[in-house]
């Protein structure tokens, strides 16, 4: 099984670093990376491979979304299928 990650926000060393410490942390693989940087924004896509996410999908997600929170990021994780669900017409 697989999600994506969004990540949105003013640029700021360490993004990167983080998001995939709790990747890491919840056993997710990182299996691609897009990002780039626009003036001052930050914005990137991570496909994950949540397989064998060690925590429950939710708990895996709020923990991004809290990280997000505190940085001033807005930080998303959807599970592929209802990301291709949203994104087929």
């Amino acid at each position: 099984m697989k999600a994506v990650v969004t990540v949105v926000g003013k640029d700021m060393v360490g993004i990167l670093a983080k998001v995939s410490a709790i990747c890491a942390e919840n056993n997710v693989n990182v299996i691609e990376v897009s990002q780039s940087i626009l003036q001052d924004m930050f914005c990137m896509i991570m496909m994950t491979d949540i397989s064998n996410c060690s925590s429950d999908f939710g708990k895996f997600a709020d923990s991004l979304t809290k990280l997000g929170e505190s940085l001033g990021l807005s930080i998303h994780v959807m599970h592929e299928d209802i990301f291709n669900s949203m994104h087929r017409i």
